[in-house]
């Protein structure tokens, strides 16, 4: 079974068991966390749409870690304007692990 998710104005397509990164969310390591923003149900050939959520659908996972992505570096640059600026960003994230499937 699986389900597509929406956190952080992103969309997951999840299964139980899964580790993944999304968007730093405020929870503790080691606590549970509910994502009721459930999209899509799926499993095997069957698949339950929401419009736009499905009604009752939870996935509830574990949060593991909170860190930080690699960093993303940004040039700037106008030709003949003696004009260069450098500049970096790193993004917060919290890793999850899917612990159910619930819908």
């Amino acid at each position: 079974m699986y389900a597509v998710i929406k956190t952080g104005g992103k969309q997951y397509k999840v299964v139980a068991g899964e580790k993944f990164k999304i968007e730093q969310i405020p929870a503790d390591i080691g606590s549970e966390v509910t994502l009721d923003q459930v999209l899509a149900l799926g499993a095997g050939e069957t698949i339950k749409f929401g419009t736009p959520l499905v009604e009752g659908a939870t996935v509830l996972a574990k949060v593991l870690a909170h860190g930080r992505h690699d960093k993303v570096k940004i040039f700037k640059m106008r030709r003949r304007k003696h004009y260069q600026k450098r500049m970096g960003h790193r993004q917060n994230f919290t890793e999850l692990q899917i612990v159910s499937i619930n819908g």
